[in-house]
């Protein structure tokens, strides 16, 4: 079992207290690396989660909110305390997901920058009066906290994803009940543990666990939750449409994403490469913005395909919490499974490995090798889905036109990337991509200061940047007559 000063309890919070699952009930949480059971946390009834709003509903603040000076210490606050527990977060963090201990500090660190960014423009959410004085009245527009806001986050960034969310919430004077993912349910804790000693009101967070079912049906249908923030699959997201439209709740939606990674003739193919990597591999490639389909122009497919094995074939994969390591497990076996599944069916139908195994050479457990595949058509699982591991499917394009819709081939359109030393080119396939995140000459995916989501079916709604801390209010227009 683990053991951290972060994690003596392993059950919800609610009201500003921790709260026991009121029948008992608990789940397991696995080390993916070791598939070992290290914690048995709550898994609470219906009744908590009603508790979990009217507690939220108790620390709202409409006619006498919250100033930006209390909203600004709070958000600092948080951001002090994730960064000097940056390494015992960054260990629980590795232990549940497998992520490296490495990369689960600095997930902290990116945490933190939310409450950082938040917290250095809160002021953007104090209201204003408008210059005009239209109908002889004087306008003044105030950002008022939408109410409790149900926040919630998958397995694959624990803390990264909370605090996108939660610093927009906090920044605009909303309480917020948190579900987080059954597989990471320790690293939301140990965030727990550490505002549980900050000056928040009661009931201003509050932590739920459990059935997602059952959770995610109370904060759909309640009347006193008028805003739902989740991150997870487009196919959880339409649900959550269909089940809040009868009460008109706002959704804020980052879905599921298939990014194109477009490289070009005239690329610097070394950047390109070494992006690709860092791109592809953080997190075993389970993130949404990771490169999903590559596409190399056809001059330079065979000199990038080998500058990539070569990098491929360096790579260490492990155990999360050895120093050496560069990719941890899967998460869990349906996880290996499609990934595996995809590699078969991109071989069968003509792809051709440049890197890693064969699918029959995959052992045991839950790691699995970073993998090249060469020649991947449009028939291909591997370029329709979302794959979520460490595979590479590599396919060959001639025009700039061709690539674009390529790109586009896609009913998501969460993050892309495009490498070309051309800046007409690459203003020009920026805008035809239908991507609401287009690198250029980077494989950088977010980051707090500014906003980011998805179009078409990648979501509703942006986080980070200005934008972000606007998701949490709705405006309110007060004229004054003389």
């Amino acid at each position: 079992m683990i053991e951290s000063p972060l994690l003596e309890k392993l059950t919800g919070y609610i009201g500003g207290r921790w709260t026991d699952s009121a029948d008992g009930n608990t789940f397991d949480v696995f080390n993916p690396a070791t598939d070992e059971v290290i914690a048995k946390v709550a898994s609470m009834p219906e009744q908590d989660i009603l508790d979990a709003v009217e507690a939220g509903k108790s620390a709202l603040r409409l006619t006498s909110p919250y100033s930006i000076e209390t909203r600004r210490k709070w958000l600092e606050d948080i951001r002090d305390a994730l960064k000097e527990n940056r390494e015992e977060i960054g260990r629980i963090l590795c232990m549940e997901h497998g992520k490296p201990w490495k990369e689960g500090q600095g997930e902290v660190e990116y945490a933190a920058g939310f409450f950082d960014y938040a917290a250095k423009h809160v002021q953007a959410l104090d209201s204003h009066t408008i210059p005009e004085k239209p109908k002889d009245c004087t306008w003044t527009v105030h950002y008022r906290p939408i109410g409790v806001a149900g926040l919630i986050v998958p397995w694959n960034f624990p803390i990264g994803m909370i605090a996108k969310k939660l610093s927009g919430a906090l920044a605009a004077g909303c309480p917020s009940v948190i579900k987080p993912a059954s597989e990471t349910p320790l690293t939301m804790i140990a965030f727990f543990s550490i505002m549980d000693k900050l000056d928040l009101p009661d009931g201003m967070v509050n932590l739920v666990m459990g059935k997602a079912s059952m959770i995610g049906k109370v904060l759909c249908e309640h009347k006193d939750v008028p805003m739902l923030s989740f991150t997870g699959s487009t196919e959880v997201g339409r649900r959550l449409i269909l089940d809040t439209a009868e009460q008109v709740k706002k959704l804020s939606l980052e879905l599921g994403g298939n990014a194109p990674y477009i490289v070009f003739d005239d690329a610097d193919l070394d950047a390109a490469a070494d992006n690709l990597i860092a791109n592809k591999f953080r997190g075993g490639g389970q993130t949404c913005v990771c490169a999903n389909r590559i596409f190399v122009h056809e001059k330079v497919a065979d000199a990038f395909g080998e500058k990539l094995a070569e990098r491929v074939n360096k790579m260490t994969v492990g155990d999360g919490m050895k120093e050496d390591t560069d990719i941890g497990p899967l998460v869990n076996q349906p996880g290996f499974d499609k990934v595996k599944r995809h590699l078969e069916d991109a071989l069968e139908k003509g792809g051709k490995l440049v890197a890693g195994k064969q699918p029959s050479e995959l052992g045991n457990g839950l790691f699995f090798p970073p993998t090249v595949v060469l020649g991947v058509n449009r028939e291909m699982a591997c370029y329709q889905e979302e794959t979520f591991g460490p595979l590479v499917p590599m396919a060959l394009f001639r025009t700039e036109e061709e690539v674009i819709e390529a790109g586009n081939d896609t009913e998501f359109g969460l993050a892309s990337y495009v490498f070309t030393s051309d800046a007409e080119r690459a203003q020009r396939v920026a805008a035809g991509l239908r991507f609401g995140h287009v690198g250029w000459n980077t494989g950088t995916g977010p980051t707090p200061e500014a906003p980011f989501g998805g179009m078409k079916a990648s979501g509703i709604g942006r986080e980070g940047g200005l934008e972000g801390l606007f998701e949490f209010v709705e405006p309110q227009t007060v004229p004054r007559g003389f």
